[in-house]
């Protein structure tokens, strides 16, 4: 019996290959086309994402709207690519490459994240500003690595609710030599140099240490004054004497400390985009993938890593958890 019902799923997977080779063959097919005229693209570049019509438009041009959320990291899975990092550029770049796309509006809903993350996300956005306008759309919060990756817009334009700004760094530890002693539990260590150790919870760091750690915190947030300073034309010393001492601040009091060009909702950065761009009548559009049976096959080939056990972690998606040792730009109540 129990060959009959292995028979059976093996017909079944087979018949939901072919279904899915057919329908992207035809897809292809059909949008071949299409792809050709609106994207100069090279051949080792092809068009990845379809687009999803958000605001129909009258014409070929199009506004791309590009989600910015949650926490940024190259730790966080990706849709298309390898984690939403991947993600976001992959879209960056098909509108940096789509003749049709006139502007893109980047909706910003993030309390920031991993330094380097959130640096190649602002390198990326800065790429696509190089040739056409790129307006910010603040949501809730865009704040430390949030509003880093703001910066490489051509417009930022923020709620008044919105909370931005906490321009700063954070590495954490976390200290648990007392409880070890509690229970009788003595670590070993072996290291090549003093400092090899110098965030490990198992005892004390020494005051070059901290020293040490405190210089490469100030180092990162230097990185991230001036780039403030830069894109938005204010004096490095004025923002490290002000705002930039890691505050997160209102929409409203970030428009009057020129953190940002302007004040409204999702709708009024369309329009500016519209006027960036000089195309009243464009059409607002967004990314969407492809159905692709490859992602549920990757997730189905770690089964054997995690010994076929399903991990739910509420904290994560609640709060992000900071890895000791890694230097985030976050605003500093998601510290934990």
């Amino acid at each position: 019996m129990s060959i009959k019902r292995s028979g059976c799923l093996w017909v079944a997977l087979i018949l939901v290959l072919g279904f899915s080779l057919l329908m992207n063959v035809a897809l292809v097919a059909g949008k071949g086309k299409n792809v050709a005229k609106g994207l100069q693209v090279k051949s080792h570049e092809p068009q990845r994402l379809e687009e999803r019509v958000l605001r129909a438009g009258e014409g070929k041009d199009r506004i791309v709207v590009i989600p910015v959320r949650g926490l940024i990291s190259s730790g966080v899975s990706g849709k298309i690519g390898a984690s939403m990092v991947d993600d976001i550029r992959i879209q960056l770049r098909q509108a940096e490459l789509d003749s049709r796309v006139k502007a893109v509006v980047l909706a910003v809903d993030s309390p920031g994240g991993e330094v380097t993350a959130s640096d190649n996300l602002y390198n990326a956005v800065r790429r696509v500003r190089a040739v056409k306008p790129v307006v910010v759309s603040m949501g809730s919060m865009a704040t430390s690595g949030g509003y880093y990756t703001a910066c490489g817009g051509s417009f930022l334009m923020a709620n008044p609710t919105t909370f931005t700004g906490s321009i700063g760094v954070i590495i954490q530890s976390m200290r648990y030599n007392d409880l070890l002693n509690k229970i009788g539990v003595a670590p070993v260590t072996f290291k090549s140099g003093a400092f090899k150790d110098m965030l490990s919870g198992t005892r004390e760091m020494s005051e070059e240490e901290k020293a040490y750690v405190q210089k490469l915190v100030m180092q990162t947030y230097g990185i991230f004054v001036g780039v403030v300073a830069r894109e938005r034309h204010l004096k490095e010393e004025t923002l490290r004497s002000g705002v930039a001492d890691g505050r997160v601040v209102s929409g409203t009091d970030a428009l009057e400390a020129k953190l940002i060009d302007g004040l409204g909702e999702i709708e009024d950065a369309y329009e500016k985009a519209k006027e960036l761009a000089k195309t009243p009548d464009a059409t607002i559009v967004a990314y969407e993938a492809q159905f692709s049976l490859s992602k549920i096959f990757q997730y189905l080939g770690s089964e054997g890593e995690s010994n076929g056990k399903v991990e739910v972690n509420l904290t994560q998606k609640l709060l992000p958890v900071l890895e000791p040792g890694r230097a985030y730009w976050l605003p500093g109540f998601y510290a934990m």
